[in-house]
């Protein structure tokens, strides 16, 4: 994983990232027992891709809301609502006494994240740290005002949308997160860039974040590879129910994660004269990796 706090820098300075996020992920996984009362959680960010040169996001702060009453941060019948659907309609940030529920800030590195060095199925830890136990009802982001795009290499900034508030709020429930240790609860951010980003009139693009969320353990992923890098292949997974998208990298390996156990018709969108190609009946399994022949397009 890669994680982008500012977008300019030596190679050398992305390297050295690397190595002290290698670090950290290989003594989280191996760090002592969370200690008693609290949990730990982490959120990684990846990206749904977008047709831009860069989508710059500028990341302030990551709060979580945590019901402390409810000590268990597992799924059950708390989870649901009136609609059996776990999501509440209304805010219940007040379902329980003023002391149990409350925020806590995870430890984050705040600046500038390219969202699109996310693609394909590369992430970065965005936050994590100790909370007191308890059932996490809500994710909080907050961004700054750094936002921007790149687009045939002319940056362009990135407003809010009018009307919205540089704080984001998703709602969670209990089951949605992986419990990979004891105590110890993670969860995929996904920051649709392509949804996000709206065009208003040529040069003037608005932000209006759409993020969702997923597990490794609860979903499968999808890798392949495309070729000729010149084809420009975009590559669409889908079913009747749910839609993915890829856009390969250079040597045109790509991936895509997230996507519910089924079976899903993958897409290959090719331009420069290459012919378009559909694969039928591609088997995604909980938990696993399905993996694609190499493709080959033609004229």
């Amino acid at each position: 994983m890669k994680l982008i706090p500012k977008l300019y820098g030596s190679l050398a300075v992305v390297a050295i990232a690397a190595i002290v996020l290698y670090a950290c992920s290989k003594n989280e996984s191996a760090s002592m027992a969370v200690p008693p009362g609290q949990q730990h959680v982490s959120l990684y960010l990846t990206d749904g891709p977008g047709f831009f040169d860069k989508v710059l996001i500028d990341i302030r702060s990551v709060k979580v809301l945590v019901d402390t009453c409810s000590k268990s941060n597992g799924n059950d019948d708390d989870d649901k609502d009136e609609h059996g659907n776990g999501h509440h309609d209304g805010d219940d940030d007040h379902d329980k006494a003023d002391s149990c529920v409350i925020w806590q800030t995870l430890a984050i590195t705040p600046g500038v994240y390219d969202l699109l060095s996310l693609r394909n199925g590369a992430d970065t830890l965005l936050a994590n740290g100790l909370i007191p136990k308890g059932k996490i009802k809500k994710i909080q982001l907050t961004l700054g005002p750094n936002n921007s795009l790149v687009k045939d290499s002319v940056t362009y900034p990135l407003k809010l949308f009018p009307g919205m508030q540089s704080t984001i709020t998703i709602k969670v429930k209990g089951g949605d997160w992986d419990e990979y240790a004891t105590d110890r609860f993670r969860l995929w951010l996904d920051f649709d860039a392509t949804r996000s980003v709206i065009k208003v009139r040529d040069g003037v693009f608005y932000l209006r974040p759409v993020i969702l969320f997923f597990t490794v353990k609860a979903t499968g992923s999808l890798e392949g590879r495309v070729l000729p890098r010149e084809a420009f292949p975009v590559i669409s997974v889908f079913n009747a129910t749910d839609t993915a998208y890829a856009l390969p990298w250079g040597n045109g390996e790509f991936r895509v994660r997230g996507l519910k156990a089924g079976s899903y018709s993958v897409f290959i969108n090719a331009s420069n004269g290459y012919k378009d190609t559909t694969i039928t009946n591609v088997a995604i399994q909980q938990g696993k990796e399905t993996d694609l022949p190499t493709i080959t397009l033609h004229k």
